[in-house]
């Protein structure tokens, strides 16, 4: 599918064989192969330079899972037309739940026929497998009319010692300048749909491979003389497991039907943009306002229909050297009225770079959320409400939108309270825009700073009179203080459940003093069984 996909984008301009190549470690391997480059012996995971030495004509691409990822996305979308349970199993492949549907083509030979022809029309290669269970159609699509390889080929020299098989050239015909085989040792005609209640004997002729097995698992059964799925069936399930794992036996099962294997479809995405193609590129900010003026009204437009509000804008401007810009903004609220969201787009303006002019802008609402109609209570409250609405009742929302299209939504915190009594742990920091004031503060009768920071260090100029008192006279932020009232201690002890790296030091001490010149600050003296630690200043009560 990857190399298909880049011959498509290329309608037609590439006659040559044509691979996607990986990187693996410091290697460069073949991922994906053309039909034509499959037709010159070439094989997936074979390296790149022994790749050339067969076929001096290759081209390649490298490969890019995330186009690769939205391709086969869209196909999803597009299998859509023959059943509405469509999951995706990367990273090439469609798995359909055709239950209730193959009926509407005239049966599942005809379904089978209308999926090959459209993706004819595609310019895609598939490969169709039906069966009662994932797993039986998995293996037909895969395997259907191929046989089972001997672990040992039969060529000598591959059977010599290891120094020698290490020096002796592999004798395949391919690997010899010949052409390769579309399937080796197989029949290109077998079938590939099982009748119903037939699963078993469709499945029994096939290698173990077609079982989504581990290569190392298939060589090992191979190496034991179980090279098809019939040996497998009438093998010992303990043995299996004991020398396996139970992979091998959860595999069979899942193919013959004995353990389910549901298909999970993907969700349901919703997809709200609108384009703006120009006859001429643009590059001021008034032509760029002016096509964001034309894309917001369409784009609310089915934002509301859908009963869904817009999170996150994106505004792509595709410029004429083939390169993009992207400005992303975020809303605080979900929103699809247009006059709250232009002004957001408008403050990153400055941040577009258009190059040598802009010919295309497209508006993206890439995160969504459900807008709910507010239930009046009557006519005065919907009145009263419109009021507010009028009046700025959103103005918080929209005060959060601006700062967050210039730092950043996220940036933007509220404090809720914690159950905790550790103090820096009495309240938790969420970003505003995803979360309701809060309300249901703790009335809590100990008095706490208004700053609170990380411990820091105090010296210790004159210590107290006994040694549990404060310090009549500390230094703190190379300034000298001097205690005029002290009140504590309050003594907190870590939280003996959680391993926090902040109070490995044992059980504190705490005093709010209050010095000579104005200052009221939380001091603490760590406390141990052996000895009193150091004072540290964690607070400050303004």
């Amino acid at each position: 599918m990857a190399a298909e996909r880049v011959l498509r984008s290329h309608r037609g301009a590439i006659l040559n064989p044509f691979a996607i190549v990986a990187q693996d470690g410091n290697a460069l391997s073949l991922a994906c192969l053309s039909a034509e480059a499959s037709a010159q012996g070439l094989a997936v995971g074979q390296s790149l330079s022994d790749a050339r030495a067969f076929c001096p004509n290759l081209m390649t691409a490298p490969e890019n899972p995330l186009q690769e990822a939205g391709f086969l996305a869209g196909l999803r979308r597009w299998a859509g037309k023959y059943s509405p349970w469509v999951a995706e199993e990367s990273p090439a492949s469609l798995l359909l739940d055709i239950t209730g549907c193959a009926h509407l083509f005239g049966g599942e030979t005809g379904l089978a026929d209308a999926i090959a022809q459209d993706l004819l029309h595609l310019r895609l290669t598939g490969l169709l497998g039906i069966a009662d269970t994932p797993g039986a159609a998995w293996a037909l699509a895969r395997f259907a009319g191929q046989a089972a390889q001997a672990h040992r080929s039969g060529d000598a020299i591959e059977q010599e010692a290891r120094a020698t098989r290490s020096r002796a050239f592999k004798r395949r015909n391919w690997e010899r300048g010949g052409s390769a085989p579309a399937r080796l040792n197989g029949d290109t005609n077998a079938p590939t749909i099982a009748p119903a209640g037939q699963t078993r004997a469709a499945l029994s002729p096939l290698p173990v491979a077609a079982l989504r097995l581990p290569r190392d698992t298939c060589t090992n059964l191979n190496r034991l003389g179980v090279r098809i799925i019939a040996d497998l069936i009438g093998l010992p399930r303990a043995s299996l497991v004991r020398r396996f794992g139970r992979d091998v036996v959860l595999r069979l099962d899942q193919a013959l039907g004995a353990d389910p294997e549901p298909i999970s479809p993907a969700r349901r995405t919703h997809h709200f943009a609108a384009r703006l193609s120009l006859p001429d590129p643009i590059g001021l900010d008034e032509d760029i306002r002016a096509g964001i003026d034309r894309l917001l009204p369409p784009l609310c437009d089915r934002l509301r229909k859908a009963g869904r509000g817009a999170r996150q804008l994106r505004l792509w401007c595709f410029r004429t050297d083939h390169t993009t810009q992207i400005i992303e903004v975020g809303l605080a609220r979900p929103n699809h009225d247009p006059d709250r969201m232009r002004p957001l787009l408008l403050l990153r303006l400055p941040d577009l770079d258009p190059g040598f002019g802009i010919d295309t802008l497209r508006l993206e609402a890439c995160v969504t959320e459900p807008l709910t109609n507010i239930q009046h209570k009557g006519h005065a409250d919907a009145v009263e409400t419109a009021r507010k609405l009028r009046d700025g009742g959103n103005s918080m929302a929209d005060l959060m939108g601006r700062l967050g299209a210039r730092i950043g939504l996220e940036n933007i915190t509220r404090l809720h309270p914690a159950d905790s009594h550790i103090p820096e742990k009495t309240a938790t920091r969420m970003a505003a825009a995803y979360c309701a004031p809060a309300t249901d503060w703790p009335q809590s009768p100990l008095r706490r700073p208004i700053t609170l920071f990380q411990p820091e260090i105090v010296t210790i100029q004159d210590a107290g009179e006994t040694p549990s008192a404060p310090p009549r006279c500390f230094r703190w932020r190379r300034r000298e203080f001097h205690t005029h009232t002290a009140t504590g201690p309050e003594r907190l002890s870590p939280e003996w459940w959680l391993d926090d790296p902040n109070w490995r030091g044992g059980t504190r001490d705490y005093w709010r003093i209050e010095t000579k010149t104005g200052e009221r600050l939380w001091l603490f003296e760590t406390k141990t069984r052996e000895y009193s630690g150091g004072w540290f200043c964690h607070g400050d009560f303004g």
